[in-house]
């Protein structure tokens, strides 16, 4: 009874020092989502204005070069007012609103596994 009590207690105590190890070999990654600066390009990246960007696990570089792709794909989908699914291989979902005759605003969310670019914008049609 003595033996198999002290094994538990050896076991125990080898558990207790290896599991804080184990756990500081591998801490969890935070990649918090990042606001890009549109200072000066606000025209030039495609829709009339572009007013938002923030991006997560990408640069804000590779989320200008999505938000341009996005917006060329919009135009050969279907001009100003088209629609895209998707590009450089990021799968994209839009929402429209504040809708009227000549302008609407939208927000844009692209995905590629865990790498994120979020976008909003007007357009003047």
């Amino acid at each position: 009874m003595l033996r198999r009590t002290t094994v538990a207690l050896a076991t125990a105590a080898a558990l207790a020092v290896a599991l804080p190890a184990a756990a500081q070999a591998a801490p969890p990654e935070a990649v918090a989502a990042k606001n890009c600066s549109l200072s000066g390009k606000t025209r030039s990246l495609g829709p009339t204005y572009t007013t938002s960007l923030k991006v997560k696990r990408v640069s804000c570089r590779k989320g200008e070069s999505v938000v341009k792709g996005y917006y060329k794909c919009r135009v050969r989908n279907g001009g100003k007012k088209g629609r895209c699914g998707g590009v450089q291989r990021f799968k994209c979902s839009e929402r429209r609103y504040n809708s009227i005759r000549t302008q609407f605003d939208a927000r844009v969310t692209c995905k590629k596994g865990r790498k994120v670019v979020k976008h909003t914008y007007t357009q003047f049609t």
